[in-house]
């Protein structure tokens, strides 16, 4: 006849099927969030690197100018 029964190999298989697809969902969404928390903290450590040479910068040195009288 053409009736399974509940619980027969082709069930079985497809929600093993469901089961890789969500499990790979799940990989991408943490691939992601990783990836995006990676690059928010890259960020940060590289606006404190511009930040702390910008401060520690020494100024250039005032050189003398020297004024001459037009003739």
């Amino acid at each position: 006849m053409g009736c399974r029964r509940y619980g027969s190999k082709p069930t079985i298989a497809f929600w093993m099927l469901i089961a890789v697809a969500d499990v790979a969902m799940l990989f991408a969404a943490a691939g992601s969030a990783v990836m995006g928390s990676f690059l928010a903290a890259l960020a940060l450590v590289a606006g404190g690197v511009v930040a702390t040479r910008s401060l520690t910068r020494r100024g250039v040195p005032a050189t003398r100018t020297v004024l001459r009288r037009r003739a």
